[in-house]
């Protein structure tokens, strides 16, 4: 805007991209979600967690904006979804970390003993971490949701700066 450059009207800057991109995007987007799923579930035993399964998961909702564009995307997106999973993930780490309260603020109380593990105890249902492999999954949630929003808030941002009349606001001097 500053440039005397003026978007076409309902341009917002992020359009598709070529036929190629969006088939490459349809065939490995998906892979970025399972990836991030098994870094948030496996995060208590490798390297990873809740944070980073949670972010690889949210790089889908950018994948797809940019290789489908904005318009496309907030046809597909609801943002109450993302909102409902930070809401689902907070409740759910604030509500184990109350479970063990009993005993202590974030007792493990969901843990088998280091015997029963190595002899398969709870025949691989409860994980050898107990209560952090759970909050791990909490916090997956939670950052999922929370970094889509982000994506979707920024690309909002962007979308209303490049429709504001020419003139208004330029730059980052605003």
């Amino acid at each position: 805007f500053c440039d005397g450059f003026v978007p076409a009207r309902g341009e917002t800057g992020l359009n598709p991209l070529s036929v190629v991109v969006r088939k490459g995007c349809d065939i490995f987007a998906w892979f970025m979600v399972v990836f991030g799923a098994n870094v948030i579930i496996h995060g208590d035993l490798t390297p990873g967690g809740g944070f980073q399964g949670g972010a690889i998961v949210a790089t889908f909702l950018t994948f797809l904006l940019v290789a489908y564009g904005g318009n496309r995307l907030l046809s597909w997106v609801n943002e109450r979804f993302y909102t409902s999973l930070v809401g689902f993930g907070l409740l759910l780490f604030i509500g184990l970390a109350f479970m063990g309260f009993p005993t202590s603020f974030f007792y493990n109380f969901v843990s088998v003993t280091h015997e029963a593990a190595m002899a398969g105890g709870a025949h691989g249902i409860i994980p050898p971490s107990g209560t952090i492999a759970l909050m791990d999954i909490a916090v997956g949630i939670e950052v999922a949701g929370g970094l889509s929003l982000i994506v979707i808030y920024m690309f909002k941002g962007i979308r209303l700066y490049e429709t504001s009349p020419v003139g208004t606001e330029c730059g980052h001097d605003r």
